[in-house]
């Protein structure tokens, strides 16, 4: 009981009582918070990732779009850089005394025939004869002679001679080049998913500088494919973690115009790769002078420039708060439910990484489903871009110039994003990809099938488009998981797909390897997936204009709707239940 001295028990609140007609909320009253404290949770639903996202302002959000875009420009330096650096060129034995003249050289060196069917023959450019008569043949003794045409004047093939007896080195550092970006994606994106989108990203940024200056000071061959994979690894984490966070920082309306506006940045860089290449004619010029500005990008890590992922973090808030609550339930059970939560409320959560059960991930059927068909359209994509650039030589037996082949396979990833970002949000994710994988399996078919009675010009046609519908595709299946994992595995999915489609880029050095023999079977297996790739597309569900899911629950929401059911969307076949109703 109270004193009669004792002043009455009122609500320290400034605000006036709610009218009669709005139920007032049963809990006590509190003290209105202080600007130290955090705010009480209000009893009504989360805010939606959507909600964080627009809570950092218009302006904020495009400045943090445009930070996570520029970093591409140089990363096609490090990421697109190998076929300058491992480019042979023709060479021949070193012959005594000043250059040789053309009837010096027919007199030096064997004439061996062509590697491929339908090649001429040439000179040797791995024997010569014995003090230039002709009756007997060795290897080269002294090294030997470049004639460098096209590409940098001083690669590694030329500094360190890895041709004829070495040449297996070149294949070699392709093959581990492409596995350090296949580690990179799976390792850093788990990374990304658990420790934080800006911590793994500043961890890759110091990875790639560290590795990019280790490159360029490589003296050995082994020193430099080691440094190679792991500067490949770190590089592939800092694009794939751009790519998730650039993102997660737009709404619905904004992420194909976004990812384009990426990928069109990417392709810059890859042009203004070749302009580097032609000014400084050094391979190690040229991955220094993608290294280096990366070292700008690491006043990321300094706090307000480019924060933590919102999505990300809402999911961390949930996971801690929930952990604070159970500890404290579990200690406090004699303290009254009203005061647990006030103590609750009145101190900040503690860090935490978001909840995964691994349960639950094992049981969620339809993340794995679409992880597995947009993973596999993605290792055929990749796999089948490399029969379309090397069809032309691998038939006529006349290899295009290095120039020629860089750069239509550039402009035709160029072309491929300028065709997503007009169609995709206008027919849906899914219509897309699978126009582009029909239109993939369509060229590779009129190839090996009409190949006998197709003109030069006809191959070159079909070839194009082969390249431009398989990069099409494969851009198109990075975003589209990016869309439909949810925010918990979002690194771990986009980086499984991106491994996949490295998987089937390893073929291009092996084939390289064996000088492309079997090329025939290899391009007939790929064109046989791709028709099964176009089949388990329509498996997939639509993300055109759905938020992207946070939780596995959410996730699970993305099916591709029944048959029979009414639509709801004016896209025939792409209709999905929202995964935040």
């Amino acid at each position: 009981m109270t004193s009669p001295d004792s002043p009455p028990l009122v609500s320290p609140s400034p605000c006036p009582a709610p009218p009669p007609s709005l139920p007032s909320s049963p809990l006590p009253s509190s003290p209105a918070p202080s600007s130290s404290s955090s705010l009480p949770a209000l009893p009504s639903l989360p805010p939606t990732g959507d909600v964080m996202v627009l809570a950092l302002g218009r302006k904020k959000q495009r400045v943090l779009i445009a930070l996570s875009i520029l970093p591409n420009l140089f990363l096609a330096f490090l990421l697109s850089s190998d076929p300058l650096v491992t480019l042979s060129s023709p060479h021949h034995c070193h012959l005594p005394g000043p250059p040789p003249s053309p009837e010096a050289l027919n007199a030096s060196l064997p004439w061996e025939k062509g590697g491929r069917p339908g090649e001429n023959g040439s000179l040797s450019q791995c024997r010569q004869y014995v003090n230039g008569s002709r009756s007997a043949v060795v290897e080269c003794e002294g090294g030997w002679d470049y004639n460098v045409t096209e590409g940098l004047r001083n690669n590694i093939v030329t500094e360190w001679d890895l041709v004829c007896g070495q040449y297996w080195l070149v294949p070699v550092e392709e093959v581990c080049f492409i596995l350090g970006i296949l580690t990179g994606c799976l390792g850093l994106g788990y990374a990304a998913d658990r420790l934080g989108r800006s911590k793994t990203l500043l961890t890759s940024l110091t990875l790639s500088v560290v590795f990019g200056v280790l490159v360029c000071v490589s003296p050995y061959p082994s020193i430099f494919i080691v440094m190679r994979f792991c500067l490949a690894a770190a590089s592939a984490g800092v694009y794939l973690t751009l790519y998730i966070t650039r993102l997660e920082l737009c709404e619905s309306s904004l992420r194909l115009v976004v990812t384009t506006m990426a990928g069109l940045t990417t392709v810059a860089g890859e042009l203004l790769l070749v302009a580097v290449a032609l000014g400084c004619q050094s391979w190690r010029g040229l991955l220094g002078a993608g290294a280096a500005p990366l070292t700008l990008f690491l006043s990321y890590g300094i706090p307000g420039v480019f924060p933590e992922s919102p999505r990300w973090l809402l999911l961390s808030e949930r996971s801690a708060d929930m952990s604070s609550f159970t500890e404290r339930r579990n200690s406090n059970r004699d303290v009254r439910d009203d005061e647990s939560f006030t103590e609750l409320d009145s101190e900040p959560a503690p860090s935490s990484h978001p909840h995964l059960s691994f349960h639950e991930l094992l049981h969620s059927r339809n993340i794995w489903k679409n992880l597995c068909v947009l993973g596999f359209t993605s290792f055929i994509s990749h796999g089948i871009s490399h029969c379309y650039s090397s069809f032309r030589g691998d038939v006529k037996g006349t290899a295009p110039s290095f120039y020629w082949t860089y750069l239509l396979s550039v402009c035709a990833g160029g072309g491929a994003w300028l065709l997503l970002w007009a169609t995709v949000d206008r027919y849906g994710r899914r219509g897309i990809l699978l126009l582009s994988m029909t239109m993939t399996g369509l060229a590779s078919l009129i190839l090996l099938g009409l190949m006998k009675y197709l003109s030069e010009t006809a191959i070159t046609v079909f070839s194009v488009l082969g390249l431009f519908s398989s990069q099409a595709t494969a851009s198109l299946c990075v975003l589209f998981t990016a869309e439909i994992m949810p925010t918990v595995i979002r690194g771990t999915g986009v980086g499984a797909v991106l491994s996949l489609g490295c998987v089937g880029r390893l073929t291009s050095p092996l084939m390289d390897l064996r000088n492309h023999y079997g090329y025939f079977l290899h391009h007939v297996v790929y064109s046989s997936l791709a028709l099964l790739a176009v089949l388990s597309i329509l498996l997939l569900p639509e993300s055109k204009r759905k938020p992207l899911p946070q939780t596995l629950a959410d996730g699970e929401q993305y099916r591709r709707p029944p048959l029979g059911r009414r639509r709801r969307d004016n896209v025939p076949l792409l209709a999905t239940p929202n995964p935040e109703t």
